[in-house]
């Protein structure tokens, strides 16, 4: 065998093992309780026990988000921590098919494992919860794998239909776990087939792929429609409110999004020789379609940001794209070509330390117990101290780490391996061995108006079921006055037999207060204890029954 060849092999094995390795990581750990993971919890435990979105609960969203935990519940169970297990595979996944986009565009062994790198501390790393701002990129990204599988065949041979079609269907599952990435994703696929459909003079190509997609969403959407999917499914009609707003935008763009826009003049700078060819470099296909995907993902990352600004980093998937770009173009151009073990070393190097801050955090303890940092505000001598730690004198400032210490383990096995306060511990406790709470559960009307949804498992009691009830209770976002009203009508005709609310005074309705109003008016409150959040959004989890006359 060659050295190029045994490199080559070696190289695999080291993206095999990076892929898989960092995906396998989060299943041995234990984890904080996530704010909002409850939704992830709540529509996988739901589905894999047999509901139908849309028909026994409806949401904003399509389902796509939720396919693979609630496949993963149906094998390992409930638990909480089978979110991660359900994450770990789709980080897999989203591993090989962003191995299989470099390896269509001829990316060399060492710049290819260094993109992988980045792909993988960059975003992959930072996602062990399933959500629906990462899984829609996922599936794009599967979508972009399978498509280049057509437009760069390996070899010149001959393009299969096939891939074209896989391609449709995932760039619908995009679009059917969230609408903003998903219609991106949608817009860049047809972009990159209307280059290739124009360069080969042939419009077959467009025609398959839309097609297929139009197939698939129909056979999804049309069973759905008698369900009331045109009212839930946020399309920008009424109920549903719109987050475009030019100036939002452009705010976001011009006065923050500096690694975009850095990106951006990078690939700028390193196209503009290829400019001077004209049309010859039009007819490069494999650099088209290339710079095609890098400002499309760019502008999706721009544009994400804005239509899907909680966590902020939802849009951090542009880095590896990008970086994959100015890799290529820099090979190309003989500029830097990283072709043996002493280059790449020094390259891998640099790439860990523009990254560190995703394995600072885990060495970072470890560092400050060796060299602890000064926070004493007054010398020896009885000068006063002014550096980073005593500069700003705040005594309502929050200790984050010291709130979080006092988190502890909960004895429930739903909540295995999952930290929460030990106020949300006992709170549970109390809830769990509640003699006047445990005799209505046979009933079925207890209402959970909380982020601790895995209590319906954990306690036995059902949930509602119908196309007009919601999935979540966000006002405004999962559910609308509608059905905060049809909530506090039946508070007030003391339906419920037991309500859990859920008290967040500093974020706007994420459950209606109008419902707390309707409860503290017809309920008893007869116990309360902390939300599993952390500052600055705390929260209270109150426990209601209905009064006994």
């Amino acid at each position: 065998m060659t050295t190029l060849g045994r490199s080559t092999r070696i190289v695999s094995y080291a993206e095999f093992l990076l892929i898989i390795v960092f995906a396998l990581l989060p299943l041995f750990g234990s984890y904080p309780f996530r704010i909002n993971i409850f939704l992830s919890w709540d529509g996988a435990y739901r589905m894999s026990h047999g509901q139908i979105p849309f028909k026994d609960f409806g949401m904003p969203l399509g389902f796509g988000y939720w396919i693979i935990p609630a496949f993963f519940m149906k094998i390992f169970g409930p638990a909480m921590i089978t979110l991660v297990k359900a994450q770990s595979f789709i980080n897999i996944i989203s591993g090989f098919a962003f191995l299989s986009i470099l390896k269509s565009f001829r990316i060399p062994p060492y710049s290819r494992i260094l993109v992988l790198l980045v792909y993988i501390v960059s975003y992959s790393m930072l996602n062990f919860w399933p959500w629906y701002n990462n899984t829609v990129i996922i599936y794009e990204i599967i979508g972009l794998a399978f498509l280049f599988k057509y437009l760069l065949p390996k070899d010149g041979a001959e393009p299969k239909n096939y891939w074209l079609i896989l391609a449709a269907v995932f760039t619908f599952l995009s679009f059917f776990t969230k609408q903003d990435g998903g219609g991106l994703a949608l817009m860049l696929c047809i972009a990159l087939l209307i280059y290739h459909c124009i360069l080969h003079k042939k419009v077959k190509p467009l025609l398959i792929f839309i097609a297929s997609y139009a197939v698939f969403a129909g056979i999804i959407i049309i069973p759905l429609l008698k369900y009331g999917f045109g009212y839930w499914f946020n399309h920008g009609q009424p109920p549903h409110s719109t987050r475009l707003s030019l100036y939002d935008l452009f705010n976001r763009v011009f006065a923050k999004s500096e690694d975009i826009k850095f990106y951006v003049l990078l690939c700028v700078l390193l196209l503009i020789p290829y400019f001077k060819s004209g049309v010859s470099f039009l007819r490069n296909e494999r650099l088209m379609l290339f710079a095609l995907l890098t400002f499309g993902i760019l502008t999706e990352a721009a544009i994400f940001q804005f239509t899907s600004y909680v966590p902020a980093n939802n849009n951090i998937f542009f880095h590896a794209f990008a970086f994959a770009f100015i890799l290529m173009l820099l090979n190309e151009k003989d500029i830097l070509l990283i072709n043996n073990g002493k280059q790449f070393v020094l390259a891998l190097a640099a790439v860990l330390l523009w990254w560190s801050a995703a394995f600072w955090k885990y060495i970072d303890p470890k560092i400050q117990r060796a060299f602890p940092p000064s926070t004493a505000t007054i010398s020896p001598t009885g000068e006063n101290i002014i550096n980073e730690h005593t500069y700003r004198l705040n005594a309502d400032t929050f200790n984050y780490k010291k709130y979080q210490s006092g988190w502890t383990f909960s004895s429930v096995p739903v909540f295995r391996k999952i930290s929460m306060p030990a106020s949300t511990v006992e709170g549970i406790d109390r809830l769990m061995h509640n003699p006047e709470i445990l005799s209505k559960i046979p009933n079925n009307r207890i209402l959970n108006m909380t982020e601790l949804t895995p209590l319906s498992y954990a306690m036995g009691f059902g949930t509602e079921r119908g196309s007009e009830y919601p999935l979540w209770y966000h006002l405004g976002v999962g559910m609308y006055n509608k059905q905060k009203d049809m909530y506090c009508n039946k508070i007030a005709q003391h339906y419920y037999d037991v309500v859990l609310y859920e008290y967040i005074p500093n974020l706007n309705n994420f459950y209606p207060f109008a419902v707390r109003d309707a409860l503290r008016a017809n309920y008893q409150l007869i116990d309360s204890f902390d939300a599993p959040r952390l500052p600055p959004a705390l929260g209270t989890i109150e426990v209601y029954v209905k009064p006994s006359h």
